[in-house]
C-alpha cells in the first residue's frame, strides 16, 4: 500500500486499475485475460484449417498436372498426351503444347504449394501453442514488486 492509499483508506484490493476505475468496467481493451487467449488461439486455428486446405489443393492440382493425360482423344478414347511425369520427354505435334504443363508452370505450382504448405504449418503449430498458454492459468497470485 502506498501512502495516498493509507490516507485514502483504500485498499489496493478495492482498486482495479491504476486511474482508480474499478476492475472489470466493461473496457474490451482492458481484457487480457484468458477468454481473449482463446479467442485468439480459436482465430489462429481458423486460418491454420484454411491454409491447411489451400495448401492439399494447391497439392491435388500439381499433381493432377503431373500426372494425368489431356489433348484430344483419338479414335480408341484415349487421350493423345501422358502427363509430364508419365511420359517427360516431349511429345509430337501441336495437339500435346500446353502452357501449363510446361515446366515453369509446374515449378511455380510447386512453388506456391510448398510456400501454402509451410505457412499452413507455421500457423497450425502457433494456434496450438496458443490454445495450450490460454488453458494454463497462473496457479497462485503474483506479489507486486
Amino acid at each position: 500500500m502506498t501512502a495516498d492509499d493509507t490516507a485514502t483508506g483504500r485498499h489496493t484490493a478495492d482498486v482495479g486499475d491504476e486511474d482508480g476505475s474499478p476492475a472489470g468496467d466493461g473496457d474490451p481493451a482492458a481484457a487480457t485475460g484468458p477468454s481473449r487467449d482463446l479467442r485468439d488461439a480459436s482465430r489462429a486455428d481458423k486460418w491454420s484449417v484454411a491454409f491447411v486446405m489451400l495448401a492439399a489443393a494447391l497439392w491435388a492440382y500439381f499433381a493432377y498436372l503431373m500426372l494425368a493425360s489431356y489433348g484430344p482423344e483419338l479414335h480408341d478414347g484415349e487421350p493423345r498426351c501422358k502427363g509430364p511425369l508419365i511420359e517427360p520427354f516431349e511429345q509430337d505435334g501441336y495437339y500435346c503444347h500446353s502452357e501449363l504443363r510446361q515446366w515453369p508452370a509446374l515449378l511455380g505450382i510447386l512453388a506456391l504449394s510448398t510456400v501454402a504448405s509451410v505457412i499452413a504449418a507455421a500457423t497450425t503449430v502457433h494456434a496450438r501453442v496458443l490454445a495450450r498458454l490460454a488453458g494454463r492459468a497462473p496457479s497462485a497470485p503474483v506479489p507486486p514488486s
